[in-house]
C-alpha cells in the first residue's frame, strides 16, 4: 500500500503598529494589538475552529485509517493563548486522538538557521519544549520555518536528534528525480527526508477555487485521480499546505470543508493510498537515495529558494542588524526583552520587505500590510533602533551589577513605566547602522512616488470619470488605478460588469494578480447587489484622489 501525508502549517504573526522615528526610545509598544486580536479571531472562526472539529469528526469515523500531521509556530500559539484558547483545546482533543503527529519547528517562525546556530537550536528546543507542555507529545519530525533546508541546516538537526525532517520538492534540487519517495540526506543519512508534492499542494492551496484553471473544480473524485495516475513505484505523496487555506484562503464557499469533508473516503476507497504521519513513513520505507543541497531550498515562488525574505538589500539590512545583537540579547534578563526578541525574528516580516513582485503591486498589496516594501523596512528598523537600545542599556545595567557600581550618569530611569534615556547621545549612535539604509529607502520611496505621476497620462481627465469610463483609459492608467485598490474590492466591483470592462482590468493585471482574481471573483459569487455598488463608488472615489 502507498501512503498520502497531510501536513498543515499553522502560524500568524504579531503585526507591527506603525512606529515612527519619534517614537524611538520613548514608545516600547510595537504591536498592533488591535490587528493581532481581530485577525486571530477572524481565522479562528473561518477556519481554526470549524477545520478542528471536522478533523475530529473525520478521525472520529474513520479511526487509525485517517491520520494529520501539524506543525503550530510558537508565535501563533502565544497569540491563541491571548485570544482564543478555545483553538488549542481543540488541538489538543486532536492531539488524544493518537492519529496526529505533531512537528517541531523553530519556536518564533523565524529564519535563525541562517542567522545563528545556537539561537536555531535554542528555538527548537524551546517549541519541542512547548509543544510537550501543550499537547503531551514530543516532536520527533523537524520543519523549518517555511520548509527552509539545507545541507548546513541537516546538520543542525541531526544532532539535536530529529529523524525526519520535510521539505519542498524543488526541481532545481530534485532534477530527473520524483518527490513521491523517501530520501536522505547525503551528508548526514541518518535524517531521513520528505518532499513536498508541490504540484498536488498548490492545486489545493491555490488553484481550488481558481475557475480559470482548466483542472477547475477539483473534486475528491478528481484528486483521487491524480494520485491513481502516478507511477506504482511511487511511494508516498507528501501534501504539505497552510492550515488556513481550509476556510481562510479557500473560502467556505468554494467548498473547501466538503473537500475534506469526502476526502478520506474517497481515497481509502478509490485508490490503493492510506493516510500515514511523518515518522510513521520513516519508521516503515527505506530512503532510495541521499539528497545534496549545498544553498538553502524553501517552498516560496518558483525559485523555491530565500529570495522572499532575504536578498535585497532592504532585507539583509534588517537581518544583519537583528541578528548582530544575538549576544546581548542572550545576556538580559528582561522578560519584556526576550519576548520581543522572539516576536521580531519572525519570517513575515522580511518578507513584507520583499521587492520580488514590486512591478506587480495588486498582489504584493494583498499579502502585505505594508504600502511598498520600503515602508515595511523603515517601519520594522524604527522599532529595531528602539529594541536595541533597550537591549544596550540592559547590557550597561548588568554590567553594573557585575562590577557592584552604580553610575547615575550610565542608568537610565524609571519614569510611568518607560525607559527614559539621560544619555541621548548612544541612541543617536544605535541608529547610526541603519541609517544610511533608511534614507536609501526613503529616496527610492520618492522616486518611485516621482516616476509613477511622471508616468501618468496628463490628458486623461479623471474626475469626470464614472465606473463604466474605466474602458476608455488607457492602459497605464488602469495599471495605476488597480495599484492602489485591494483586490477584493476589484473582484467584487467588477462582479457583473460588462466584459469589455472586465477584459480592460484582467489585461492590465500581472500573472500572479490574475489568478487572485479570478480566485476572489469565484468567492464572492453571491454578493449581494449593494456590497456590488459600494465596491465600485469606491473605485470612482480612487479615481478622482489620484486626479488631484
Amino acid at each position: 500500500m502507498r501512503s498520502i501525508c497531510l501536513y498543515f502549517q499553522v502560524h500568524q504573526p504579531f503585526r507591527l503598529r506603525t512606529y515612527r522615528f519619534f517614537n524611538i526610545g520613548d514608545d516600547h509598544q510595537y504591536y498592533d494589538e488591535y490587528q493581532n486580536r481581530h485577525i486571530i479571531k477572524r481565522v479562528a472562526e473561518k477556519c481554526y475552529l470549524p477545520a478542528n472539529k471536522m478533523m475530529l469528526e473525520l478521525i472520529r469515523e474513520y479511526g487509525p485509517a485517517f491520520k494529520i500531521s501539524f506543525s503550530i509556530s510558537g508565535i501563533v500559539l502565544e497569540q491563541l493563548q491571548m485570544y482564543a484558547p478555545e483553538v488549542i483545546q481543540g488541538f489538543r482533543q486532536l492531539a488524544n486522538t493518537g492519529s496526529v503527529e505533531f512537528l517541531a519547528e523553530p519556536y518564533a517562525h523565524s529564519l535563525a538557521s541562517q542567522g545563528n546556530r545556537e539561537e536555531f537550536i535554542r528555538q527548537v528546543e524551546l517549541h519541542r519544549k512547548t509543544i510537550e507542555k501543550y499537547f503531551g507529545l514530543t516532536p520527533v519530525t523537524f520543519r523549518n520555518s517555511e520548509l527552509i533546508y539545507s545541507d548546513s541546516i541537516a546538520e543542525m538537526v541531526s544532532s539535536m536528534g530529529f529523524t525526519t525532517m520535510i521539505t519542498e520538492g524543488a526541481k532545481h534540487m530534485l532534477g530527473w528525480k520524483s518527490p513521491n519517495y523517501l530520501y536522505a540526506s547525503a551528508v548526514f543519512p541518518r535524517l531521513k527526508i520528505l518532499l513536498r508534492n508541490f504540484r498536488l499542494s498548490d492545486d489545493i492551496a491555490f488553484r481550488f477555487s481558481d475557475h480559470s484553471w482548466p483542472e477547475w473544480p477539483v473534486t475528491t473524485e478528481k484528486f483521487t485521480g491524480w494520485l491513481n495516475g502516478i507511477d506504482p513505484k511511487e511511494e508516498v505523496v507528501n501534501v504539505f499546505i497552510d492550515y488556513e487555506t481550509i476556510g481562510e484562503r479557500q473560502w467556505k464557499e468554494t467548498g473547501i470543508f466538503e473537500f475534506f469533508r469526502s476526502l478520506p473516503k474517497a481515497v481509502l476507497s478509490g485508490s490503493d493510498f492510506t493516510f500515514a504521519t511523518p515518522s510513521e513513513l520513516t519508521d516503515k520505507l527505506q530512503p532510495v537515495a541521499g539528497l545534496q543541497v549545498p544553498y538553502p531550498i524553501s517552498w516560496a515562488d518558483e525559485e523555491k529558494d530565500l529570495t522572499s525574505w532575504l536578498g535585497n538589500e532592504l532585507q539583509d539590512e534588517a537581518f544583519s542588524k537583528l541578528y548582530s545583537i544575538t549576544d546581548k540579547v542572550k545576556k538580559s534578563k528582561d522578560k519584556s526583552i526576550q519576548l520581543d526578541w522572539q516576536f521580531l525574528q519572525t519570517t513575515d516580516h522580511f518578507y513584507y520587505m520583499c521587492t520580488k513582485w514590486f512591478s506587480d503591486g495588486t498582489v504584493h498589496k494583498y499579502v502585505n500590510p505594508y504600502p511598498s516594501p520600503y515602508e515595511a523596512f523603515i517601519n520594522y528598523m524604527n522599532v529595531l533602533s528602539d529594541f536595541i537600545i533597550r537591549v544596550e542599556k540592559g547590557n550597561i545595567r548588568l554590567q553594573e551589577d557585575d562590577n557592584e557600581v552604580v553610575t547615575k550618569k550610565r542608568s537610565p530611569r524609571i519614569t510611568t513605566g518607560k525607559l527614559v534615556d539621560e544619555t541621548p547621545v548612544k541612541k543617536v549612535k544605535a541608529l547610526t547602522a541603519s541609517k544610511t539604509s533608511i534614507n536609501k529607502a526613503q529616496a527610492e520611496m520618492r522616486r518611485s512616488r516621482v516616476s509613477e505621476k511622471a508616468n501618468e497620462d496628463q490628458q486623461d481627465d479623471f474626475r469626470a470619470l464614472d465606473f463604466s469610463d474605466i474602458i476608455n483609459l488607457s492602459d497605464k492608467r488602469v495599471k495605476n488605478l488597480i495599484k492602489h485598490l485591494d483586490i477584493e474590492t476589484v473582484s467584487s466591483a467588477l462582479l457583473g460588469a460588462d466584459q469589455e470592462i472586465r477584459d480592460k482590468v484582467e489585461k492590465n493585471l500581472g500573472k500572479r494578480a490574475l489568478k487572485t482574481y479570478h480566485s476572489l471573483l469565484n468567492q464572492v459569487k453571491t454578493i449581494s447587489a449593494s456590497e456590488i455598488k459600494k465596491s465600485r463608488r469606491l473605485i470612482e472615489k480612487q479615481i478622482k484622489s489620484l486626479s488631484k
